[in-house]
């Protein structure tokens, strides 16, 4: 399986790593913005690093993967579509269900699969968990309390050209961070129907959020309260508490790093895709999945904005 990497960053090495995990997996091209970083990722892990998009996609490949700043997600995925290749994207999608929406409707016309890296879908602990709830071991939902207080420091944005860019990181604790924990309890819980919001710039010299709360009513009738910030020096582990009819239950992840030491989850993310490829089947995590956590999203940022419930 030929794959390609867009992006020269962190998480395009993660990528590229968990890419080669994989036996019959090779990386044949790399684009990016920073042609000395795309170089180095081309040098350590294969593939011909290149100066723009037309050079990569002029490569034969199967899929791609995406790992470049949010906001450019659906227009270089919509390049790919156009040109038969599979794609395979870091969260989010994109930063507004509209680019995903018009993404999704590239890919339905290509016939090509378009899979998000939501890697916590593939966690052991938390499938296991899903299982148990779909077995009703909980019994019916009665509320979900998703908690992710983690830090980030201050050259975490400052270094970076999109970070805390309201139009490539789309938004900031939520948009970017928190984003993982919004998939796991939607994931978990089925579809909100209505959330209100609240967002803050507490501590970060950012032009979006680093604090958010809100109140999620579900379609099944349960509640859930989310809380996501990056100003939680020194950073504490991210906590989902499920409770049901019959029982609850919690669970923990240590906090998280901003880089991404064991390239393992993101491996069983591109283990399933390729298997997905294979069998014409539909990916742990694919576009429309993934529009549901940006929909909730940005029914936050509404709902902070006007103060009233919105619907995602």
């Amino acid at each position: 399986m030929r794959v390609g990497l867009i992006g020269g960053g962190g998480i395009s090495a993660t990528h590229a790593r968990a890419a080669r995990g994989i036996a019959d997996v090779e990386i044949v091209a790399v684009h990016g913005a920073n042609r000395d970083k795309v170089a180095a990722l081309a040098r350590e892990h294969g593939g011909a690093p290149c100066d723009t998009l037309d050079a990569f996609f002029s490569t034969p490949m199967d899929i791609v993967a995406i790992g470049s700043p949010s906001g450019l997600h659906a227009e270089q995925a919509t390049a790919a579509a156009r040109r038969g290749i599979h794609v395979l994207v870091e969260k989010p999608v994109d930063v507004t269900t509209k680019k995903i929406d018009a993404l999704i409707g590239e890919a339905d016309r290509a016939g090509i699969k378009i899979g998000v890296f939501f890697q916590e879908r593939m966690l052991p602990e938390l499938g296991a968990l899903k299982t148990r709830m779909d077995d009703g071991e909980f019994g019916a939902p009665l509320a979900i309390d998703g908690r992710l207080d983690w830090y980030r420091p201050p050259e975490y944005y400052s270094g970076s050209r999109w970070r805390g860019n309201r139009t490539l990181d789309g938004g900031g604790a939520l948009m970017n961070q928190g984003i993982h924990t919004v998939d796991v309890m939607l994931w978990l819980f089925g579809d909100a129907t209505r959330v209100m919001g609240r967002t803050a710039t507490r501590l970060h010299q950012i032009e979006v959020e680093d604090t958010a709360a809100a109140l999620i009513e579900f379609a099944n009738g349960a509640l859930g309260t989310l809380h996501a910030t990056t100003a939680a020096a020194p950073g504490f582990p991210r906590r989902l508490t499920l409770t049901g009819t019959k029982g609850s239950i919690t669970h923990e992840d240590a906090a998280r790093p901003a880089a991404v030491a064991d390239a393992t989850p993101h491996q069983r993310v591109f283990e399933d895709f390729i298997r997905a490829v294979r069998t014409n089947g539909t990916p742990a995590c694919d576009a429309r999945e993934g529009r549901r956590s940006v929909a909730l999203v940005e029914a936050i940022y509404r709902s902070s904005q006007t103060g009233n419930w919105e619907t995602p």
